[in-house]
């Protein structure tokens, strides 16, 4: 395994871990300042600060909480860029509330290398809800 392919991999369990604690600021530091989430069934989100609006909590409100894991299947670095796709799966659980909503699915991603380091630069997010099982 090649140091850039290290790199991304320790930018991924950096990326999982900080969104579990809560910790968005280091979340926005492993992004470009243009970077693009395409989620499924929504409108592009375009930039750190649009992510930043999402990702905290508004005034007076309780934030989520989040689990997951992330199952890179595939890194291919090309100079300054690299590209992977991952099996990924978001456990999320509203403020206030024991149920838990699971997304799954896969992930494809673009990097760039910028300031000597590997940031998200495009993410296409193909998660989809996990229905409840019914009893």
């Amino acid at each position: 395994m090649t140091n850039d392919e290290q790199e991304i991999r320790q930018l991924v369990a950096t990326w999982m871990s900080a969104t579990k604690a809560g910790d968005i600021d280091t979340v926005l530091g492993l992004m470009t300042e243009d970077v693009v989430f395409l989620i499924a069934g929504c409108p592009p989100m375009r930039g750190r600060d649009a992510y930043a609006a999402a990702a905290r909590p508004k005034p007076g409100q309780a934030a989520p909480k989040f689990d997951g894991t992330s199952e890179i299947q595939e890194i291919t670095v090309c100079g300054d860029l690299a590209y992977m796709w991952t099996n990924l799966t978001v456990v999320v659980t509203p403020p206030g509330s024991d149920q838990t909503i699971t997304r799954t699915g896969n992930t494809l991603t673009i990097l760039k290398k910028q300031y000597g380091r590997w940031l998200l630069a495009r993410d296409a997010n193909l998660l989809v809800t996990v229905p409840k099982p019914t009893t």
